[in-house]
């Protein structure tokens, strides 16, 4: 990943790092003010990671990251991969980025003062264009590669519920066929569909869900939490139906298994963070039935635990798939570990340094098992992990 800013450039915007460092998340939230001003551009975001503030601090660190490294590109590659990979699924397209400079560089102004000169504007307007023109150029490789395989397609598609399954006390499956009755593209296992649909209070809504069934070229299943209030998990947990149409666009996302499985797996997850797991069961079961898998899931007690019976049907047809689980209430009749998964656990459980590991699940839950998995010994190329929401921080930091 190379940069075409010049020297003096990249000097006005290093010399700017301490003011993004103190005032970053002011300047983004003015810049999405001025961007919502338009209502067609509000539409495209996640309002609530917005009414949350966890776009905003997540911008405000990937801005700040960006101007630290202005200098050294390739250490943002994953992070390039990963919004472009966003933006897809948000359908964002070239059109949009003058909106957003345009709202920057006054956000830029209106919170820095005097500080922010003509020459500082300058080069930051240089920085945003290197940045999305970089963002660009992948997005267009994403969407090619989308639309050349069968049942792809770009931006919104309506896609019918043709079945619930009630997964727990809190968690329910949707199965979904697109309308026209069309092939999907089969996704990789471990990537999103973004969702949206219009019911009262949450017009055009959007949300990421993980597809929690293996590839395949005919459906899509999400699995969904509920979550407390009246939001969207609780409008399909109690609204929707079968017959329900939302939209979808592609399966986007950066996490998932490659093509060719060279080491043991360890797939880690807590809570809803099984979703990206179950379908890299499915996957692995049917493309690599070779491979030695260990799956680790923790959750809260056998009433939260969702598709554990699939889970087991899975590892009981395959001699190279093992499953534990953790309850942190269990009783004596549980089949399950009690208390929380250590790293201790995994060390004598599981080939640790030899495998490559995969996690998703809360914040906490990645920020201990990535930091401690890497402290522990297993080498940082080898753990792998998705975060549901903006990824504002390095989880192993």
């Amino acid at each position: 990943m190379s940069t075409s800013l010049s020297p003096h450039t990249i000097a006005i915007i290093k010399a700017t790092v301490p003011a993004l460092a103190e005032h970053g998340t002011e300047i983004v939230a003015a810049m999405y003010r001025r961007l919502f001003e338009d209502q067609d551009i509000e539409a495209l975001f996640n309002q609530k990671n917005q009414n949350n503030g966890t776009q905003i601090h997540a911008l405000a660190a990937a801005i700040l990251a960006y101007a630290r490294n202005i200098d050294n590109l390739g250490v943002l590659g994953s992070a390039v991969e990963r919004i472009a990979q966003k933006h897809v699924g948000y359908a964002i397209h070239p059109e949009h980025y003058p909106y957003v400079a345009t709202a920057l560089l006054s956000a830029i102004k209106e919170v820095l003062g005097d500080v922010a000169t003509p020459e500082v504007l300058d080069a930051w307007g240089a920085a945003y264009w290197c940045i999305a023109n970089l963002l660009k150029d992948r997005e267009a490789v994403i969407r090619e590669g989308i639309t050349t395989q069968s049942g792809g397609w770009i931006d919104w598609r309506r896609f019918v519920i043709a079945q619930r399954i009630r997964e727990s006390e809190t968690i329910t499956s949707f199965i979904l066929h697109p309308e026209d009755r069309g092939a999907v593209v089969p996704h990789q296992a471990g990537q999103y569909l973004t969702v949206r649909f219009d019911t009262a209070g949450f017009p055009g809504m959007k949300r990421n869900y993980s597809i929690s069934c293996g590839p395949n070229k005919d459906h899509y299943r999400i699995t969904v939490k509920r979550e407390a209030g009246v939001g969207v998990s609780a409008f399909l947990h109690d609204k929707a139906k079968v017959g329900t149409v939302i939209e979808c666009t592609p399966p986007v996302g950066d996490f998932f298994l490659p093509d060719v499985i060279e080491r043991p797996i360890v797939l880690l997850s807590g809570g809803v963070g099984l979703t990206p797991m179950v379908s890299m069961m499915e996957w692995i079961a049917a493309a690599h039935p070779e491979a030695h898998v260990w799956y680790v899931h923790g959750t809260h007690s056998r009433a939260t635990h969702a598709m554990d019976a699939h889970i087991r049907a899975l590892v009981s047809r395959h001699d190279h798939m093992q499953a534990a689980t953790f309850y942190a209430q269990c009783s004596e009749a549980d089949a399950a570990n009690p208390g929380f998964i250590t790293i201790d656990w995994l060390r004598a459980n599981t080939p640790f340094q030899r495998a490559d590991f995969y996690l998703c699940g809360p914040r906490p839950f990645l920020r201990a098992f990535v930091r401690d998995l890497i402290g522990a010994g297993v080498p940082a190329a080898q753990v792998h992990y998705e975060l549901f929401g903006p990824t504002d921080e390095e989880m192993a930091a």
